[in-house]
């Protein structure tokens, strides 16, 4: 209720405010460096690392400084690590299944999913979004042959330096809205489960832009992601059953 009335009533201002973020937002390259790979030690884990500018690791100098290639320094401590990135800059949710549909049928083991803000920038609603989501955790879990799917939970955008007031607070909202709605849906599907990130609110976490990760905010993710990945492979059936490839299912496309 609060964000439909103020989408009525601050309408005009969020929307100029809007465009002119737009305009002055430094807009910065996803980092070069590998988009897939494998390294570290121990028994195979196939990780899949997919969405958005985040997951593409824009703010970083680096692949190596991004969520990918910290997530492998993390995980390959652990494991030997297969690994994928399938992320673009601006997709939102649909077109991240689009990108994902395009790639080959390949089995893994986890996804790590960072798929949101350009959602709220979008102005997806709850029904559309509950929707796409559930398609893209059908999709990783049958085609894709995925038993864990971490879905990372939006970020504090009402923090967003780049955003002023009251477009920030206004993004926030309906940030932590969709959020929610993660969490309804993942307690809905055991393969599924929902990071929360609790990341300092210090300038040396932001990217230059004032709306990205910085390397030391990638750090954070990605040691949160391996402790999740951790807790849960501790829960399961041991090493064995991670190395075990899952059925694969015929999954079409679906049109969200």
């Amino acid at each position: 209720m609060k964000y439909s009335l103020a989408t009525l009533g601050l309408g005009p201002l969020l929307y100029a405010q809007g465009q002119r973020v737009r305009r002055t937002i430094p807009s910065l390259p996803e980092p070069d460096g590998q988009r897939h790979g494998s390294g570290g030690q121990g028994p195979r884990l196939r990780v899949l690392i997919l969405g958005d500018s985040a997951a593409a690791g824009v703010g970083a100098p680096s692949q190596e400084h991004a969520l990918s290639g910290q997530l492998l320094s993390h995980l390959g401590q652990h494991f030997t690590v297969q690994w994928r990135l399938v992320a673009r800059t601006g997709d939102t949710t649909a077109q991240v299944i689009t990108h994902l549909l395009a790639q080959a049928p390949e089995t893994f083991d986890v996804a790590l999913t960072s798929i949101g803000v350009n959602d709220v920038t979008a102005r997806t609603g709850n029904a559309r979004w509950v929707r796409q989501q559930r398609h893209l955790i059908e999709t990783l879990t049958g085609r894709f042959g995925i038993r864990h799917v971490l879905l990372t939970r939006l970020p504090p955008m009402q923090h967003f330096p780049a955003l002023p007031q009251p477009l920030r607070w206004y993004l926030g909202l309906r940030a932590g809205q969709l959020s929610a709605l993660l969490h309804t849906l993942s307690a809905d599907h055991p393969a599924c489960e929902v990071l929360d990130i609790n990341l300092p609110l210090r300038a040396e976490y932001i990217a230059e832009d004032g709306f990205h990760p910085a390397p030391p905010a990638y750090a954070l993710w990605a040691c949160a992601a391996t402790k999740a990945i951790l807790a849960r492979h501790e829960r399961g059936s041991g090493k064995e059953a991670m190395q075990k490839p899952a059925r694969r299912t015929a999954a079409g496309p679906e049109h969200p």
